[in-house]
């Protein structure tokens, strides 16, 4: 066999080889690429699922910090929240110095907790940031949204966490401004204490099928 034709010989072997290449990724090996992909997108939204459901009050902490890497995921977590128009009219005290989250816990009398907790989160609206008009307080509403994201970053991060209201409470409200000197554009909604769990409550199953309406189109 010439030269010639040996090149002959390879270039269609070769042809060969990349049809039965091809023809093996486009019928197993894409496949397999896509179940791997479904599965990892079931079990991420399996997670979150999961966060939220097995998330719970905890009042009860360890004698240890909650780490600044920590507090700054929690803190983007709440500010990912949604607001009416945009207007993100919220503001948050992080507090960790000792005397100041045991003059909290006097502020606010359902906040016990705070005397063992080494971290509290005050989440604020902001009334330069409202909107005007009727729509003032929809800020509740998003400092509320904000609120709950920070719980669940907290659960998901291995913390305990619970939620310590203020607003419209006027008493507390003027109480925790004082310890905090919080300038008169802000305005205390709640207290997020947070530690690492020292208890592990069993989360309740609030689902209840009597709270729903449907209008809904019969399939």
């Amino acid at each position: 066999m010439n030269l010639q034709n040996k090149s002959v010989v390879l270039n269609v072997v070769l042809a060969i080889v990349a049809v039965v290449l091809g023809v093996r990724l486009a019928s197993g090996e894409a496949p397999a690429a896509k179940s791997a992909d479904a599965e990892q997108s079931s079990n991420a939204e399996q997670a979150v699922l999961d966060n939220i459901a097995t998330r719970t009050s905890i009042r009860d902490y360890e004698a240890r910090p909650v780490e600044k890497e920590k507090i700054g995921k929690m803190l983007r977590a709440a500010m990912a929240a949604p607001t009416a128009m945009n207007k993100q009219p919220w503001h948050f005290v992080v507090v960790d110095q000792r005397s100041v989250l045991d003059a909290l816990s006097e502020a606010n009398p359902y906040a016990k907790m705070l005397k063992k907790a080494p971290l509290a989160i005050v989440v604020c609206g902001d009334t330069e940031k409202m909107i005007e008009g009727g729509g003032r307080d929809f800020w509740i509403q998003d400092a509320s949204a904000a609120t709950e994201n920070l719980l669940l970053a907290a659960h998901a991060l291995g913390l305990g966490a619970v939620w310590t209201g203020a607003y419209p409470a006027e008493d507390r409200c003027k109480a925790i401004s004082n310890v905090l000197s919080l300038s008169d554009n802000l305005i205390p909604l709640n207290m997020v204490v947070i530690g690492y769990p020292a208890e592990h409550p069993q989360p309740k199953d609030k689902f209840k099928e009597e709270n729903i309406s449907y209008y809904v189109d019969e399939q």
